[in-house]
């Protein structure tokens, strides 16, 4: 066998590199994520705007603007409908953040409403709003809520500094 000088040597080097690299990116031709364009078709029609989603199973909540005001939606994924949360929309209120348990029971939220930020529990099945407090005392930005829906992360700023509580429900 007859040695590669060393200039190729670099060369034969590179190109199994080369092919070492883009191997792993062909075989990548697997399955490829696909829109579901008739679901995003009915979200887009009934809001002008739609963020902050959170899904639970069969459940997709978010703050859905429609006429110039925000609110938080629930659409039951599996109907493809808006989904009623009485008592949960106050004309007074702003909502930031929504979160949603896995089986579309409870809904945490975050809220602006009469110059100061909240938190609250939305259960679906007494359409309930209970406020949490939040000890020590920060203003919340952010929500997550467990598939359960019994624990839930909250973002915090508390003097100048981001922290995340955990808190476990009722």
């Amino acid at each position: 066998m007859t040695p590669i000088p060393p200039l190729h040597r670099s060369h034969a080097l590179a190109s199994l590199l080369a092919l070492g690299l883009l191997t792993p990116l062909m075989g990548c031709g697997g399955p490829r994520a696909l829109p579901i364009n008739d679901l995003n078709a009915v979200l887009r029609q009934t809001a002008d705007a739609r963020r902050e989603p959170a899904m639970g199973v069969r459940w997709l909540a978010s703050l859905n603007r429609r006429q110039g005001r925000e609110r938080v939606d629930l659409i039951d994924l599996n109907s493809r409908r808006p989904v009623p949360v009485p008592g949960l929309n106050r004309g007074d209120a702003l909502p930031i953040s929504v979160s949603v348990s896995a089986d579309g029971r409870r809904l945490a939220v975050v809220r602006q409403r009469a110059n100061r930020t909240e938190l609250v529990l939305y259960r679906r099945n007494s359409e309930t709003v209970q406020t949490l407090p939040i000890d020590p005392p920060g203003v919340p930005r952010a929500v997550s809520l467990d598939a359960q829906g019994r624990q839930l992360a909250v973002q915090i700023s508390r003097n100048g500094r981001w922290d995340v509580d955990l808190i476990r429900l009722p």
